[in-house]
Formats: structure tokens, C-alpha cells, sequence
């Protein structure tokens, strides 16, 4: 059996992990990358300390079969990184991405030794067909490769430049890694930051670490800023639960948002919590005042309802399987409230809240909604809003790649394969198989949820596409 795997990110971390404890006959494997930072994919390389993991060490596991893998290897190491709100280690991304590297290091050390071979390809593969029982790959210097087994483990897309600003001098494209693209902003600059999620949090956080003078204002649509992390309770979801979900699709044939609605309200009962009250407390999200809900937010994190913490937690674990069963007029319902529920899903970290906090009361930080448009003129940046118009020296596009974009330097080989009809294009976003030796690991995989994959979702993935390439072998 020959495998190739497109892709060195956390996708195919979790991926070879799971190969080495279940792929018992031996083959080959053949791993294209072109990147030197193998295993770390664009989150995770080296940056700055500020750039930190937004997630709690217990739903950051590369291994499906082991939610405590990372809190392991991570071991004393937490203690330095400690958030004192969350009570939990947060480390900088580029240690997560040491702990990538060595578990997927692990596992080709255990594949070898089981008579495996192993070997990185560092180009990027362009294109690839079918031949006969085999795959036929090319690589961008002009080489061919064989392999039984393909999976696509290219990570996510790139922020878009909503405003056409690409080219402009003093505009960043794409921020990471911040240790190179802020060393050119000048301190005491005026910076605008489209965006106000967690890349538009790691910009400000990351900015005021370095000392920035200037005036800083994040410049969004909606003007909504993500959920701050509660401190983890001893608390698992009785009712919200795969199980509870796949049980009503047996007994009913279906499952609607009312289905699930009526899982977490039993859930929020079971405590004595009142949902109508914390469903009035997610939708104001909309509409009260940034600031003031920020506040609210840090004062909340040693909050013991577990309302926020049943859907932060359940939105990865059960939200995949539930989301393929909901009808499409339900899935349109929870698309409309996409800024609303990724805010939820995906919140900043205490000690980023504080930050956030500090400089809006000093007035060094602005948010601005109702951005309509931004051009590049006389070396500044003019952003024009519902409330008049600003002038900024550098602009920062910090906006979220959509769940389940192409990344641009795979969109070569994804062309090629729709064009050999191994592949398709899925009506929401991302890449379905058309051909049971092609496996789409990570959040280009389409079908999925319509928030971005976490790490956990993307471990459970890559152990079912290991399961999957097992059960060819036999």
C-alpha cells in the first residue's frame, strides 16, 4: 500500500498518529510539503509568545483516541503559561507547534519500525488523475509519483481582500506570522484592523506587547468581538450528546434545530438555569454596546452557569454530526447567525480580554462597525463608515478565511482533480470524494459545519480517514 499525503499540518499530525497505532501491514508513505516548518502548518510556526493557543489544553489533543495527549506532552511546561482567570495553561502557537511536530515525529518513528517507509517530498504537488488502480501525482519541479491511497491535508484558506487592497504600500495581507509583518508598522503609527475576531485580537494583543503608541481601531461589519473563555467546570452534556442526536434521528428519521434546541434547553433545566434568558443573553450580542459587553464578559469567567460552556464545547464535538442531519432551512437559520456563533464557538482567552479591556478604557483602542468601503490614496488609508470618514497610515486585514476556502497554493491540484472527476465541489463549500481512494482531512473537507474546523474535529477526521486506508489494506 502506498499512501500519499498532501499536506504536513496538523491534519495529517493526527492522521500518521493514528496510522502508527492501527496500520500493522507495512507500506509506504510519501508526505509533500513544501514549507520548512513541517507539522506546524500556517497556525502554528514560529511568531511571537503573544500569539497564543485560543483553546484550553483539553480539546487540543492531535490524538482522537486520547482527549489528555497534549496536556501530557505539554506536562510542567503549562505552568509557565498559565492564564490565572481560566486557571488553565495557554501557550504560544509555536509551542502547540513543537507538540505537532513531536507526535507526528513519534508516529514515523513507529511506522518505520514497523517496516514502514517513509519520505517528505518538499514541493507541492499540482496536479493528479487516476491510472488504472493507482493515483499518478505531479509535483510542481515536474516529477511524477505513484500511490494507492491520496488524502488532502492542505489546512485552511487565507484571509480575503474584501477591499482591493492588495499591492497598497503599508497594507498587510496576511498577518502571520506577526513577528514578521509588525516589525514594519511604525510605532507610533495609526493602525486600522479589519476584522474584530481572534486573528483581529492577536494583532491589537501583539501590538500593545511591542510597545505600539499609536492609535488602534478595529474596523468590522457586524462590531461584534468574540466570547471571552469561562474557567472549565466539572460538567458534561447528558442530554446534548451525539448519542442523544443519533438516537432521534433513529426514532424520528430526521433532526431539526428544534431537536437540538430542545436537547440544550433539558440540558440548561437540569441545572435550574433559565433558557430564555441565556438565549437573550447570546442574541445581544448583536446589538449592546462592545465595550460594555467585553466587561461583562471578563466579569463572567468565573460564572458557574453552564450555558455558554454546553454549546462552546458541543459546537465541536456533536456540531459535525448534527449539521449533516438538519434540513437546509435550519442550516440557513444558524448561517445567518454565523458572526454570532463563531463569537460563541471560538472566544479569546482571559488574559487577551484584559488586554482588549485595558485599551479601550485608555482610549488607544476604537472599535468601528458599519465599514462600507476603504481605499488607498496619497499614502494613507481612507475607510469610509456609516458615521463619516478616517484616515489611517497602516491597515492590517485581519478577517477570518471562510470555513472551507481552497487555500490558493492547493487550487491547482483541487482543479485537477474535479477536472478528472475524482472530486466535487460542495454547494456550502470545500471538497467532496468522488473516488473512495481520495480522503479530504481538515476544514477543506466539504459537508461539514458552517463553523471552521477546531483541532479536535480535525483529529476525529484524520482517525477516520486512517481507519478508512486501514480497511483498503485488508
Amino acid at each position: 500500500m502506498d499512501i500519499a499525503i498532501v499536506g504536513a499540518g496538523a491534519a495529517a499530525v493526527g492522521l500518521l498518529d493514528t496510522l502508527a497505532a492501527i496500520a500493522h501491514e507495512p507500506g509506504t508513505i510519501t508526505v509533500f510539503e513544501p514549507s520548512p516548518h513541517l507539522w506546524r502548518g500556517r497556525p502554528y510556526g514560529p511568531d511571537l509568545d503573544t500569539v497564543l493557543v485560543n483553546t484550553p489544553p483539553a480539546i487540543m489533543s492531535i490524538r482522537h483516541s486520547d482527549s489528555g495527549h497534549y496536556a501530557a506532552w505539554l506536562g510542567t511546561r503549562g505552568a509557565a503559561h498559565l492564564d490565572e482567570r481560566l486557571g488553565r495553561p495557554l501557550v504560544p502557537r509555536a509551542l502547540y507547534g513543537e507538540y505537532l511536530a513531536h507526535s507526528a515525529e513519534t508516529a514515523l518513528s513507529l511506522l518505520r519500525k514497523g517496516g514502514w517507509r517513509v519520505r517528505i517530498v518538499t514541493a507541492r504537488v499540482t496536479g493528479a488523475a487516476r491510472s488504472g488502480a493507482k493515483w499518478s501525482l505531479r509535483t510542481e519541479d515536474g516529477r511524477g509519483h505513484e500511490a494507492d491511497q491520496l488524502a488532502l491535508c492542505v489546512g485552511g484558506g487565507t484571509p480575503q481582500d474584501h477591499y482591493g487592497l492588495d499591492g497598497a504600500a503599508a497594507f498587510v495581507g496576511d498577518p502571520y506570522p506577526l513577528a514578521r509583518t509588525l516589525d514594519r508598522v511604525p510605532p507610533g503609527s495609526s493602525i486600522a484592523v479589519i476584522g474584530s475576531g481572534l486573528t483581529a485580537v492577536d494583532v491589537v494583543v501583539s501590538l500593545a506587547a511591542r510597545g505600539h503608541s499609536g492609535p488602534i481601531t478595529l474596523l468590522s461589519r457586524s462590531g461584534v468581538l468574540p466570547h471571552v473563555w469561562q474557567r472549565p467546570v466539572d460538567h458534561q452534556p447528558q442530554h446534548l450528546t451525539t448519542e442523544r442526536v443519533a438516537a432521534l434521528h433513529r426514532e424520528h428519521g430526521a433532526v431539526t434545530l428544534k431537536d437540538l434546541i430542545g436537547l440544550l434547553r433539558a440540558e440548561l433545566a437540569e441545572k435550574g438555569e433559565d433558557f430564555d434568558e441565556f438565549v437573550a443573553e447570546l442574541l445581544a450580542a448583536g446589538t449592546e454596546e462592545p465595550v460594555r459587553r467585553l466587561r461583562a464578559q471578563l466579569s463572567a469567567v468565573d460564572d458557574s452557569r453552564i450555558g455558554r460552556r454546553v454549546l462552546q464545547q458541543t459546537a465541536h464535538s456533536v456540531g459535525p454530526y448534527a449539521w449533516r442531519l438538519l434540513s437546509d432551512p435550519d442550516r440557513g437559520w444558524l448561517r445567518r447567525h454565523f458572526r454570532m456563533a463563531t463569537s460563541v464557538a471560538s472566544p479569546m482567552v482571559p488574559v487577551n480580554a484584559a488586554v482588549m479591556m485595558r485599551l479601550l478604557d485608555s482610549g488607544q483602542l476604537a472599535l468601528t462597525a458599519g465599514v462600507r468601503k476603504i481605499e488607498a490614496a496619497d499614502g494613507v488609508f481612507r475607510v469610509y463608515c456609516d458615521d463619516g470618514e478616517r484616515t489611517f497610515d497602516v491597515v492590517v486585514n485581519a478577517v477570518n478565511p471562510p470555513p472551507r476556502a481552497i487555500p490558493g497554493a492547493a487550487g491547482p491540484l483541487v482543479t485537477a482533480l474535479l477536472a478528472d472527476g475524482s472530486a466535487e465541489l460542495h454547494p456550502a463549500g470545500g471538497l467532496v470524494p468522488a473516488n473512495p481512494r481520495l480522503h479530504v482531512v481538515g476544514d477543506l473537507a466539504g459537508g461539514g459545519p458552517f463553523i471552521t474546523s477546531s483541532i479536535a474535529g480535525i483529529a476525529a477526521q484524520a482517525a477516520g480517514a486512517a481507519h478508512t486506508i486501514v480497511a483498503a489494506m485488508g
